[in-house]
């Protein structure tokens, strides 16, 4: 599994310290650091910054895509470039993220759609024939903020998309689910966060005699815990187990 670690991770220091020979997620509504992450790290992916513009204003966005398209059109080709996240509208429907996939002017190689999970089943399994890879977008009460939650709706969704030996038949990529509570439960090719930048400059929570004082170490210790977990290799589904796990987890 591939750990991609969001940005911008600032200072610039504490960017080379969790990037270099690793894997970035840069976001085009933060882009600051693209040349940066496109110099040190092995890979990186680009997201569209749809999250960011939601969570912002708290409600749909009608976005001009044409400057997104752009900047894939200069990345696409660079050595490091992994994919890029196709537009979607958080809370827009099924329509309307479909025209949005109808609107990519990249191909299918290079942009990867985003399934959320307030979507149908049915989206999900389409997508997953359709491209070689899917990115899972978590909304609403399976927010990745309830991780059991999250994992036991994926879970449940995942087992129709996986051959005999319960591999996804698409690559399957987890925004947002950098948590060691989510990916090492599901079989993930890649997910990303930015669990290290946020998290490097809140001071009360690196205490202790022991604690590290700079940021820089702070950036190194977290990529390391993050990426000495893995995603297994195929999909475990017990449907009894899972399916009581997920109707006590929507009864809390």
């Amino acid at each position: 599994m591939i750990h991609y670690h969001g940005g911008p991770i600032t200072p610039d220091t504490c960017a080379i310290k969790a990037w270099r020979g690793r894997h970035a997620f840069i976001s085009f509504a933060h882009a600051g650091q693209m040349n940066l992450a496109a110099e040190i790290c092995q890979s990186f992916a680009i997201d569209n910054g749809a999250f960011t513009a939601w969570k912002a204003a708290g409600r749909k966005n009608l976005i001009d895509w044409s400057g997104y398209y752009s900047f894939i059109e200069k990345w696409k080709n660079h050595p490091g470039f992994d994919f890029a996240i196709i537009p979607d509208v958080i809370d827009g429907g099924e329509n309307e993220n479909d025209e949005l996939l109808n609107n990519w002017p990249h191909g299918k190689v290079i942009g990867v759609p985003v399934w959320h999970m307030n979507e149908s089943d049915d989206r999900f399994i389409r997508l997953c024939r359709e491209y070689p890879r899917v990115a899972l977008g978590s909304c609403g009460e399976y927010d990745v903020k309830t991780p059991t939650k999250a994992v036991l709706r994926l879970k449940d969704l995942i087992r129709h998309v996986t051959d005999k030996f319960g591999q996804p038949t698409a690559k399957l990529h987890g925004l947002r689910m950098l948590n060691p509570l989510i990916f090492t439960r599901l079989p993930l090719a890649s997910a990303d966060s930015t669990n290290v930048a946020r998290n490097i400059g809140i001071d009360k929570a690196w205490s202790g005699a022991y604690a590290p004082a700079s940021k820089e170490t702070r950036a190194a210790l977290l990529v390391e815990r993050i990426e000495s977990y893995n995603s297994p290799g195929s999909l475990n589904y017990c449907a009894v187990k899972d399916k009581f796990d997920m109707q006590l987890q929507l009864a809390v």
